[in-house]
């Protein structure tokens, strides 16, 4: 029997995890038997091959399990495993196992507390059986240097191979025609590592210095808590900031059309769609001074995306505005300021 190839995909079914999925599916080449286990709430969202054998994986525990039942049963020796939601097989396996880690919590490092409460005992989970089911890994694929080094670091002595292996759809770029709606637009969700907290104090700041430039966000129903902060910050700094909701894929390259630059204060990204994205189209990027930001992309601008101070002089620095440095003077100028109250006492020339 000819060998064949099993992509297994359970819990991917939205986000850039979804973009990745569809380009994978519609990419899969016609060679041997092919099987695959998909999220059951992608099922409207996917258009599997003709000839792929399919089984549909509901977000229950009993289906869940049921899923690494069949996936044990279907996998021969000489076939081909790619785990695309980031966690290896919870049974044995006969079949080459390639996990393909895209979700850098995995790896434990950002703290469950950043999370909510059902969020963090999710990912709790998912690391545990992370490490548990390691040893079935033949190799990990990832999408940048930086999570190379930070997954063999977590795994640590006997880490099987890591290959740096990053794709992503090569769209045609929608006309650009579209008039510049909004000064900054940031694509993305309200998990903890996005930073949206700090992407608003710095929008407080530049209000309070005179700047008020808008900011289209993208932001869904399950941020709920995060909408409501942002309702009362723009009605007591009058910001001008707009949540577009969750979009469509089409409707995002739209929306960077739209737009004079991307901001992208993330603090964790396994690769940062958006920023691909972005560069594609040739938007200018502002965003973290992090190293997965240089992975994949050259920003305009950059920052420190723990402080507010900082993300605000980057928008400022990107809108041509000059930066207010300190004053500083002499030692005889400081005696003066000192016995004068004149704060403003200048250097003697």
């Amino acid at each position: 029997m000819m060998s064949g190839s099993i992509l297994y995909a359970p819990n991917v079914h939205t986000g850039g995890g979804l973009v990745l999925l569809r380009n994978l599916l519609g990419a899969w080449p016609d060679k041997g038997h092919r099987t695959a286990f998909l999220d059951a709430r992608a099922r409207a969202q996917l258009n599997v091959p003709a000839g792929v054998r399919t089984h549909w994986v509901c977000p229950t525990i009993a289906s869940r399990l049921n899923g690494e039942c069949k996936l044990r049963a279907a996998s021969e020796p000489g076939d081909l495993l790619l785990c695309f939601h980031g966690l290896p097989p919870l049974l044995p396996n006969r079949a080459r196992v390639v996990v393909f880690l895209q979700n850098r919590n995995l790896l434990g490092l950002n703290p469950l507390s950043a999370f909510s409460a059902r969020t963090g005992l999710r990912l709790a989970l998912e690391r545990f059986l992370s490490a548990r089911a390691r040893h079935r890994v033949a190799e990990y694929l990832v999408q940048t240097p930086t999570m190379a080094r930070q997954l063999s670091t977590w795994y640590g002595p006997g880490c099987p191979p890591v290959r740096v292996l990053p794709f992503a759809d090569h769209f045609p770029a929608p006309p650009n025609d579209l008039p510049a709606t909004w000064d900054f637009v940031y694509v993305a969700d309200g998990e903890a590592m996005k930073n949206h907290g700090r992407l608003l104090q710095a929008w407080q700041l530049l209000a309070e210095q005179g700047f008020r430039p808008s900011l289209a966000l993208t932001l869904g129903s399950r941020d709920s808590a995060l909408l409501a902060r942002i309702d009362e910050m723009r009605v007591r700094f009058a910001l001008n900031v707009v949540n577009l909701g969750h979009l469509p894929r089409d409707d995002v390259l739209k929306l960077y059309l739209q737009a004079r630059a991307l901001i992208f204060p993330s603090t964790s990204e396994s690769f940062g769609l958006p920023l691909i994205e972005a560069g594609r189209l040739n938007l200018p990027i502002v965003a973290s001074e992090l190293d997965f930001v240089r992975d994949v992309c050259a920003p305009v601008q950059t920052f420190d995306p723990l402080s507010a101070v900082s993300i605000a002089r980057a928008v400022k620095r990107f809108l041509g505005a000059q930066e207010a440095l300190v004053n500083v003077g002499d030692a005889a100028a400081f005696w003066t300021a000192l016995k004068t109250g004149d704060l403003a006492a200048r250097a003697a020339p």
